[in-house]
């Protein structure tokens, strides 16, 4: 029998303590988790932020072929700054030519722990975009900085390159698509808004910088980089701004004050902020002081210096905003935006500053002259109240401050006493009274073009022409003798009674007329001065390149030329100056030319019609060269004279009529004084450059055009352009006889007809005057042997004609003889001589009959082409003898 198994152990439940788990654990843990989520969410967006923000930012700069926009420069022939183009003002100047000094004021302004510090400050950058996310959010707070200079100069660079994107567009024209404009100006927003974007994209460059570049070369970027106000980008240019001095002759006060502007250029400005801009210095030298940069000694002078800045010098309107404009729009086309206001060219042009200010001043004088002579148009405006004269009379205390009345110069003022005889008035210009005697208003007649202009109009008294109240335009003058500018108005009478030991003015008024003077130099090929109108500012109009007007007897020479060139006429072919009617059965209409003076002198020589501008002469010639070109077929003979003409140098179209001969087509005074050029080279028509030269900016020549004789030009350029002139030969479009011929017929006009006034030059001189018959344009278009100058003088819309008797003779010839004088000051010309290859023949003629003739009244010495010259004799004036000679050289 078996033995039952044991009984299994007994089982107890033993008990054990399990430890409870803490909570703080827990939210340990928890928080931990959090942060590292928080954390990976911020990489992964600082990540996104970084693909996103920094995929399309500019590349960083190598230092040693950082190329900034810098200005671009434009120089007389002479080297006189006369412009200078930038969209930011820079000159790059080499951080080794930086003073210690200037740098330091910098830093301690701007970045104290600069050389400490990774690029960002991170803080700063946080508290910058949640306060400007803030003020976008609710509207409050402020948009806040917190760039070090690292950032200002990733700042700098991201701004450079979106305006650089937009310039670059704009010089696209054609081919530019909204979308490619679009992102280009949302480019510039980005860069230049305060937004938690341009932030970002700042500190990822600026990153970049400190990792591709050493402290120095960041400060060499930022130091030619950062904007000072004034126009002024970077030390250099705000050094030659503000004072008037390279960056390294500053002093330790001025080097403050500049250190102190990139905060806000516009609020610290010297100019409009004086205080604030010197507790910006002084905050400055402070924290040099602070940090050991200077000692206490310096700190005080500097602090002490008188703060001294200049304006900036406007070169462009002072002395030829017309020409240099004109200089800037070539330059674009050719080259384009970019290249003109950022790649720092230096643009050498061929305009002779001495003769561009002659230029200016004799279309400033003569403007003046011939607007007052057209009548005057009453005062500025009229103040009724004693208030409002106060009130004006306090704004020009403002405007003068300190300054006096200065002879020469122009003031607006207005007038407080007119006394009761009408012999002086009282006007008041910024507080201080000056005189207006009679004599100096006797011009101002009223306006009306039907009378002419002489002493019997001339006024005897202020009473018709001011009263009080009038704000007025004066000029002061030094003494009695400068309140006339024109014999008509002399009046010995009122001259006794302008006041002795006072302030004496005359009156004056802005002139409604225009004019315009174009000056060449022929055989150097440069247009040397030019003025397209009164004044630019007003209106940026360029008449010598863009006004088409006719020149009336200005074209005859061109008739004539024709005439001589084609049918082989001659200064002494016979014409016949008798009553001319046309009739236009096609347009219906009748047309009877006359002559200037409605009179008519029967046969006159070819000669004697141009030198006394004659207009039925030089009808009938056109019809006969119409004729004579087109085969008696008219229609073709001036389709001819047009293609004639168009060789010449003459653009626009002419009138398909006869009325072409007395200039009715219009013509742009660039090209017509262009075409006298042709006829001063004896027919060889070549081109007219305004830009001699162009360089990079690192001196490299773009294009070259400089005269080999030019004496302001360096050697090498001379050779070079003179070099390159060989291949560039111009076209003989008129035989070099017939043009000296023309030539010699406007001498006549100079020494003996329309244009004898020019002969005041002292000079040999060729010409022809232009007026046309409705007296709207006014020309006279003239030359020496080595300038050719046209000067018109006309109403942009020909509101109402010129007054009587104001021919090109008498309104333009003064411009261009005044002009002229200036220009050839102290340079002899020499007289017109054929050169020895012309075939000519040189002939005394019977002014009347056109035959050879040898002594007596009304002979003329006359040239021709050989076998053109007359063989008859004037029986009443004797035989051929040893007085006749021939040039066959």
């Amino acid at each position: 029998m078996t033995a039952p198994p044991p009984a299994a152990p007994e089982k107890k439940l033993v008990l054990v303590d399990v430890p409870k788990k803490s909570w703080g654990r827990r939210l340990l843990k928890l928080f931990a988790f959090a942060l590292l989520t928080f954390v990976a969410i911020g990489v992964m967006a600082g990540v996104g932020a970084y693909l996103k923000f920094g995929s399309d930012l500019p590349a960083i700069p190598q230092v040693d072929l950082y190329h900034p926009p810098v200005v671009t420069e434009l120089w007389s022939q002479d080297a006189v700054l006369s412009g200078e183009l930038y969209n930011e003002r820079r000159k790059v100047v080499p951080y080794e030519r930086i003073p210690k000094r200037l740098v330091q004021a910098f830093i301690a302004a701007e970045d104290a722990s600069f050389f400490d510090h990774g690029g960002v400050d991170l803080l700063g950058t946080v508290r910058a975009v949640s306060k400007t996310v803030l003020k976008k959010v609710t509207g409050r707070g402020s948009v806040q900085g917190g760039s070090t200079l690292t950032q200002q100069t990733a700042k700098a660079i991201l701004v450079s390159d979106a305006r650089r994107k937009v310039l670059e567009t704009r010089g696209l024209a054609g081919k530019l698509t909204r979308e490619s404009e679009a992102a280009a100006k949302e480019s510039f927003k980005t860069a230049t808004e305060k937004s938690p974007k341009r932030k970002i994209r700042e500190a990822i460059l600026a990153r970049r910088l400190e990792a591709a570049l050493t402290k120095e070369e960041i400060l060499y970027l930022y130091l030619n980089n950062v904007y000072l106000g004034h126009h002024a980008y970077g030390v250099e240019s705000a050094a030659e701004n503000y004072y008037r001095k390279d960056v390294k002759d500053l002093t330790l006060g001025e080097m403050a004050l500049i250190a102190g502007l990139p905060q806000a250029p516009s609020s610290f400005s010297p100019f409009t902020a004086s205080e604030k801009a010197k507790k910006r210095r002084h905050y400055v030298l402070g924290q040099m002081l602070e940090k050991g940069m200077i000692s206490k000694t310096e700190h005080d002078q500097a602090d002490q210096e008188e703060i001294r800045v200049y304006p900036v010098e406007d070169v462009f309107h002072e002395l030829s905003p017309y020409f240099t404009e004109e200089v800037r729009k070539a330059i674009v086309d050719r080259y384009g935006n970019v290249a003109a206001l950022e790649e720092g060219l230096q643009i050498f042009t061929t305009m002779d500053s001495e003769k561009q200010r002659a230029a200016q001043d004799s279309v400033l004088a003569g403007l003046l002259a011939v607007d007052k002579r057209q009548g005057y148009r009453g005062a500025l405006l009229h103040l009724e109240s004693p208030k409002e004269r106060e009130a004006f009379i306090a704004r020009g205390k403002t405007a003068m401050g300190e300054e006096k009345l200065t002879p020469g110069r122009f003031y607006v003022g207005v007038v407080t006493q007119v006394d009761r005889e009408g012999l002086t008035a009282d006007v008041n210009v910024g507080g201080q009274v000056a005189k207006l005697p009679a004599l100096g208003a006797r011009w101002a007649r009223p306006v009306n073009s039907e009378h002419y202009y002489n002493s019997g109009v001339m006024l005897n008294k202020l009473t018709k022409v001011v009263s009080v109240g009038d704000v007025i335009p004066v000029r002061v003058v030094a003494d009695k003798n400068g309140l006339y500018d024109d014999r008509e108005q002399y009046s010995s009478a009122l001259e006794k009674e302008v006041p002795e030991g006072v302030t004496l003015v005359r009156l004056e008024q802005d002139p409604e007329l225009q004019s315009a003077l174009v000056s060449i130099d022929p055989h150097r090929q440069y247009l040397v001065a030019m003025v397209g109108g009164y004044d630019f500012d007003a209106n940026e109009f360029n008449r010598a390149f863009q006004a088409c007007r006719q020149p009336g007897s200005g074209f005859k020479p061109i008739v004539y030329s024709a005439a001589i060139e084609k049918m082989n006429w001659t200064e002494a072919t016979v014409l016949v100056d008798s009553p001319l009617v046309y009739d236009d059965p096609e347009n219906q209409n009748r047309w009877k030319p006359e002559n200037y003076s409605e009179g008519y002198v029967g046969e006159v020589l070819l000669r004697t019609a141009l030198v006394n501008s004659m207009n039925i002469p030089a009808v009938k010639t056109y019809i006969e060269l119409t004729r004579f070109l087109g085969k008696k077929n008219e229609p073709l003979g001036i389709k001819l004279m047009g293609e004639y003409v168009k060789n010449l140098g003459i653009s626009t179209p002419l009138n398909p009529d006869f009325s072409t001969a007395l200039g009715s087509s219009c013509v742009y005074p660039y090209e017509l004084v262009q075409v006298y050029a042709t006829i001063n080279r004896l027919g060889e028509k070549k081109p007219t450059y305004f830009v001699r030269k162009v360089a990079d900016r690192y001196g490299r020549t773009i294009e070259d055009h400089t005269a080999f004789d030019d004496p302001w030009a360096s050697l090498t350029d001379r050779v070079a352009g003179g070099y390159a002139r060989i291949w560039e030969p111009g076209e003989q479009v008129m035989e070099k006889e017939t043009a000296y011929i023309v030539t010699d017929l406007m001498r006549g006009v100079v020494r003996e007809g329309t244009g004898a006034a020019a002969n005041r030059l002292g000079k040999p001189a060729a010409g022809k005057t232009g007026t046309t018959n409705d007296s709207f344009d006014a020309w006279f278009t003239g030359f020496t042997r080595d300038l050719v100058t046209s000067a018109w003088v006309g109403y942009d819309l020909n509101q109402h004609p010129l007054n009587r008797a104001e021919t090109g003779g008498k309104a333009a010839l003064p411009i261009w003889l005044a002009y002229m004088k200036g220009a050839l000051d102290g340079r002899a010309q020499p007289e017109f001589s054929p050169p020895a290859s012309l075939d000519l023949v040189r002939l005394r003629i019977d002014e009347k009959t056109g035959k050879v003739a040898t002594v007596g009244k009304g002979v003329k010495d006359m040239w021709f082409k050989r076998d053109t010259e007359p063989k008859d004799k004037a029986l009443d004036k004797g035989s051929v003898g040893t007085d006749q000679f021939m040039l066959t050289r």
